[in-house]
């Protein structure tokens, strides 16, 4: 019998991999978890302050740093974008 392929471990999670398989661009990837992540330090530095208007964390992760949050709600297909041209584009 075939042995399955076992995959690599990494310190990476969720694999680069998978993650460009979200987005059209290694640029669009940087560029979408780096805002996201930004949105999360946020998030956590207003808790304690009452209700703020920045969305929380929508993955249950360990993981307590912003950009490793933004890098798995990514992976889970809660983080989606859209190019302007695309938005003008569906408008026309």
């Amino acid at each position: 019998m075939a042995q399955p392929a076992a995959q690599r471990v990494t310190m990476m999670y969720p694999p680069i991999e998978e993650l460009l398989e979200k987005v059209d661009s290694k640029f669009t990837l940087v560029s979408v978890a780096a805002k996201r992540g930004r949105q999360i330090n946020s998030y956590f530095s207003q808790l304690g302050e009452g209700l703020g208007a920045i969305v929380p964390p929508q993955v249950a992760s360990v993981s307590r740093k912003p950009l490793s949050i933004a890098l798995e709600e990514i992976a889970a297909n809660k983080i989606t974008f859209q190019r302007p041209e695309d938005v003008e584009e569906a408008i026309k």
